[in-house]
């Protein structure tokens, strides 16, 4: 109501305007009466007023058709959108959406004969796209390549309903489609133009209007007839209908009205569209015929290095030099460029023919540039950079053998380098083991961040043989002219390349487990062209030059590795004992205590791969009983729920981190380390069942024990933990026979290079020990035991078990002695039965009882040895005065 009210006293305003006529009658009116004033309405509070570009949008009606079309339209221009930055997780997303839309537009396209072609083009544009990345997977993010395979998956599985459409399409994708879906996608199309039309003035799209002026000239000519009243008003008419025309043309503001919320005509605007649709086409058509493809402007390194008749000597090449050089370091500066810049530099002198000195210099600052390519200290440089490094190191070090005048020293001075003067020594600044070194640290970088489950680390590892080579290359060129550091740098680095891996000629091949030193112990190194051979003559140079502890201390530690891994039981520990590492490695750097870490769990493993069960336990006990093993051998990093590691120490310590293809099985070492207590542990139970303070060999081997003892329901074993608990039970109640067969189920033990070898060390093992348990259990229920009976309960030869008996004798362990003509065993029982047993512990108790109380009144009343001697003089002294008293009463009386 407020808003009619309105537009009717706006109207009446202007009429009020325009009273002025020629007519006799009004001249005369107005002569006589005062004239009216127009009374102007106050802008009103909750009108709306809208520009003339605002009042031509219209309200379109669309079909429930046109409005699915417009969806599926708008899915496809969003994966198209997403295809275009490759960005594959929204691909994924834009595809589930179309699907999404296509299922709710089946209804109105049910009507159709065929499918739509534009959801049909999205289909197979999406499948080329697909085929297109997946040929290329490799290079693409972890988040992409996951997304990608999901996308293919859902892709293939739905576009086997669409399998004719596509093909059709695909024979002939510029076919034009007909009726809604051409004026679908006309509108798709221009849209984006109307868009980017809105904030910019139409030139030529839009048809000039006719003047308004001139269409109200026409309207307001009076018409002639008889009546002039009738002529007046449609005058009138004319003139308030043009004169709101003019207002609406002058872009003033207008008032909302309620007619602007009808219902309007939309044949105009669907005509006008049609029409900028086809305009649109020309001149896209026009445009297209006038566009031509421009060239890109040369790139820096296509740029020549030198003018065409600039004359090129060593000043020019050193000049150019130290201008392309300017730049290294900067922001900005592409060092793969650079070093390509650099080698073309290279190639000109030595088309010029200025010497190997100065094709030396060059192809150095190339390698250097390679190396500052990769900026970042955790990111890894790329396989394909390493391995132009790799041949650029290559080349140097075949240069440099090619020509030995020419020296190359990291000592000298750049003021003191010559490439230019023939005539006296050629002197490069630079070393060919700081090259090895960085060429060496990269490719272990390298292995550190690639996926060790994966094909990309099997081809990062196909690399090594090459670096090998090169190394040992770089090594031969550094023994003929390198200083006795540079050689004892270059020969750890082959040291470290050769120490963890497995020669089987050089293998020891003794079975005795009994301990003694046997003939290939004592073989001396250079009998054999083995890699012991080659470590032996590396590892005895870098103990007689070096001087850096740090060089001599890894070498050492590298060659016990290698002798333990090939079963050297004796020579690798003689040779760390000597060494006295365990006394100073605190003070080493952190790579050479994870090396000393390392060595001491491989020489824990080669006695028990030699059958000595005491020297593997007390040698893996430090590392196992700290349960850190994965950090003390740097093969990860443990999760930790309350741990102080902040994110800098934590990219610390995965720079540290072991290549895969260097880890040792840490199953497999807590196995050997479980199975060494357990054969330790449950003998020394047996026969300490009744002391009070037992001793423990493995607080490790108790705590799995407890763990299993608390479980409320123990089932078949599964683990390798339950099976070595499986195989303490059954040897504490003397079952050998299930004992062995828990352990020797354990999978881990094919992780040895010999596993039946060591299966079958393993059995004797625990035959001996259950034979041990058992005389320590039942020793007091027997008179005497004979030999024979043992050896055929234990199914072990008579001479065995004789020496484990005498063993026990004379270490005390068993009361008993041997009647030789009857082979059998008398026991003296001299240890107490159960019922002394449990009465000295009980003694034990209550003596601990008592101390502990005289402790606690110490601490009450400070001292309480103290106060009692003082309770003693105290009555002492009153039994004398006493004495004293009886015989000398009148003193006592006078007092």
């Amino acid at each position: 109501l407020d808003l009619e009210l309105a537009s009717v006293q706006a109207n009446m305003s202007r009429f009020f305007r325009h009273t002025g006529s020629d007519s006799d009658s009004s001249t005369a009116s107005s002569d006589e009466e005062d004239p009216v004033p127009v009374r102007t309405l106050a802008p009103q509070r909750g009108a709306i007023y809208l520009s003339d570009e605002e009042e031509d949008v219209k309200r379109v009606v669309r079909s429930q058709k046109d409005k699915r079309f417009d969806e599926i339209a708008e899915a496809a221009r969003a994966i198209k959108n997403s295809r275009k930055i490759n960005d594959v997780a929204k691909v994924t997303q834009g595809f589930e959406n179309l699907v999404r839309v296509y299922q709710k537009a089946k209804g109105v396209l049910s009507q159709e004969t065929t499918q739509p072609r534009i959801f049909i083009k999205a289909l197979a544009e999406l499948e080329d796209f697909v085929q297109e990345l997946w040929e290329d997977r490799k290079k693409l993010s972890k988040t992409n390549s996951k997304a990608l395979l999901t996308l293919k998956q859902k892709l293939r599985k739905y576009n086997k309903d669409f399998e004719g459409d596509i093909a059709s399409y695909r024979e002939n994708p510029v076919s034009e489609p007909s009726g809604s879906e051409l004026e679908q996608e006309n509108d798709e199309k221009h849209s984006e133009l109307d868009e980017e039309s809105d904030g910019q003035p139409e030139k030529s799209t839009r048809p000039p209007r006719k003047s308004t002026d001139a269409a109200a000239g026409k309207q307001s000519q009076p018409v002639k007839r008889e009546s002039d009243s009738g002529s007046e008003s449609e005058e009138w008419m004319s003139s308030s209908v043009s004169e709101s025309e003019e207002e609406r043309e002058g872009g003033g503001p207008q008032m909302l009205t309620a007619a602007f919320f009808l219902k309007g005509n939309t044949e105009k605007l669907s005509k006008r569209k049609r029409e900028r649709v086809v305009r649109v086409k020309q001149e896209e058509e026009e445009e297209d015929e006038s566009w031509e493809t421009v060239p890109l402007a040369d790139s820096k390194k296509d740029k020549p290095l030198f003018a065409k008749d600039a004359e090129i000597n060593h000043a020019a090449v050193l000049e150019k030099l130290n201008e392309l050089l300017s730049g290294r370091g900067r922001k900005g500066t592409d060092h793969l460029v650079l070093s390509e810049q650099l080698q073309t530099l290279r190639q000109i002198s030595d088309k010029e023919e200025l010497g190997p000195a100065m094709s030396v210099k060059l192809l150095i600052q190339s390698i250097m540039c390679v190396f500052d390519y990769n900026v970042k200290v955790q990111a890894c440089m790329k396989a394909e950079t390493w391995q132009l490094c790799l041949d650029k190191v290559r080349e140097l070090i075949q240069v440099l053998d090619g020509n030995e005048s020419v020296k190359l020293s990291d000592a000298i001075a750049d003021e003191a380098e010559n490439v230019t003067n023939i005539d006296e020594p050629l002197f490069v600044k630079g070393s060919v083991v700081v090259l090895l070194e960085r060429l060496d640290d990269e490719f272990v970088r390298i292995l550190q961040n690639t996926d060790a489950h994966s094909t990309d680390y099997i081809a990062r590892l196909a690399d090594e043989p090459h670096i090998v080579q090169v190394i040992q290359e770089g090594k031969a060129y550094i023994e003929k002219t390198g200083t006795t550091e540079e050689k004892c740098r270059a020969y750890l680095r082959a040291i470290e390349h050769l120490y963890y891996k497995i020669d089987k000629r050089s293998l020891h091949t003794d079975d005795q487990v009994d301990g003694g030193t046997t003939a290939l112990d004592t073989q001396t190194p250079s009998t054999a062209d083995t890699h012991r051979v080659s470590m032996d003559h590396l590892c005895k140079f870098i103990y007689s030059k070096d001087t850096s502890d740090r060089i001599r201390t890894r070498a050492l530690l590298c060659n016990v590795y290698h002798w333990a891994v090939h079963g050297y039981w004796y020579d690798a520990r003689d040779l760390m004992l000597m060494s006295h590492l365990q006394e100073s490695i605190q003070h080493s750097d952190v790579p050479t205590q994870v090396l000393y870490n390392r060595t001491i769990v491989q020489l824990g493993l080669c006695a028990f791969r030699k059958g000595l069960i005491k020297d593997a336990h007390n040698t893996l006990q430090d590392i196992q009983s700290s349960g850190k093993a994965k950090e003390l051998l740097a093969q990860g990093l443990m999760a930790q729920k309350f741990s102080d590691r902040t994110p800098e120490q934590e990219k610390v310590e995965k720079r540290r981190q072991i290549p895969f293809h260097m880890h040792i099985n840490l199953e497999l070492l807590e196995c050997v380390y479980l199975t060494c207590a357990m054969l330790l542990e449950i003998p020394n139970m047996a026969a300490h069942e009744f002391d009070y303070k037992k001793r423990m060999i493995s607080k490790a081997f108790h705590y799995v024990l407890r763990v299993s003892e608390r479980s409320p329901l123990v089932g078949p074993p599964e683990s390798m933990r339950e099976h070595v608990v499986a195989a303490a039970n059954a040897m504490r109640t003397g079952d050998w026979q299930a004992c062995r067969d828990y352990m020797l189920r354990v999978k881990v033990w094919n992780l040895f290079l010999n596993p039946e070898k060591i299966k079958e060390m393993l059995s004797r093992k625990i035959q001996e020990e259950s034979l041990r348990t058992y005389l320590f259990t039942y020793s007091s229920v027997y008179e005497s035991l004979s030999l024979t009976t043992l050896s055929e309960m234990f199914e072990l030869p008579s001479p065995v078990v004789h020496r484990i008996l005498s063993k026990m004798m004379i270490s005390e362990e068993l009361q008993a002695s041997w009647d030789e003509p009857t082979q059998t065993v008398t026991l003296h029982h001299a240890e107490p039965t159960r019922l002394q047993s449990l009465a000295l512990q009980l003694s034990e108790k209550v003596a601990s009882l008592v101390e502990n109380n005289e402790r606690i009144m110490d601490n009450r009343y400070g001292g309480y040895w103290f106060k009692q001697g003082w309770q003693g003089q105290q009555q002492s002294g009153q039994s004398s005065q006493m004495s004293s008293g009886r015989s000398r009463p009148q003193v006592h009386g006078l007092a």
